[in-house]
């Protein structure tokens, strides 16, 4: 009986050390809204990330007058929608693997849009269904970040 007490002991210790290995061990990605970055004027500062399960995406509010949410289609099943609102920072922890996809609201038409892929993109051919529904300038640039993957 104290062989077993002692095992099991021991296996919640290994557990608890495990869990934490891998909690810190979770990266955070960066994305700031801006005005203007090289040529490009209303743009995501990156806009293809790639990160894992349980990583976190931070959405900086680097110029004022954007946010982030997600486009309807480009969001895996079960994942919560990104809504960073105008002006204001955000942290989302993305835990569903897949691809996200996510626009500035008055500046879709412009081309801001950002691919997020977590993990597996599972839902890949879905996502491309969404983004052919976008605006002219939003459809190019997704379609040039998809054939990046």
């Amino acid at each position: 009986m104290r062989a077993k007490r002692m095992r099991v002991a021991l296996l919640c210790a290994a557990a608890t050390a495990v869990a934490g290995v891998a909690s810190a061990s979770a990266e955070t990605a960066t994305i700031e809204m801006l005005n203007k970055k090289g040529d490009e004027r209303f743009v995501y500062s990156e806009p293809l990330v790639r990160i894992e399960p349980g990583d976190t995406l931070s959405i900086a509010a680097t110029d004022k007058g954007h946010n982030a949410v997600s486009i309807d289609g480009m969001l895996p099943s079960g994942a919560e929608p990104i809504n960073v609102p105008f002006n204001k920072d955000g942290e989302i922890t993305l835990t569903e693997p897949g691809v996200y996809g996510i626009k500035c609201t008055p500046h879709v038409g412009l081309g801001m849009v950002a691919l997020i892929v977590v993990g597996d993109p599972a839902n890949l051919d879905a996502a491309a269904d969404a983004a052919d529904k976008l605006p002219p300038k939003a459809k190019k640039r997704m379609s040039e970040l998809f054939s990046q993957l």
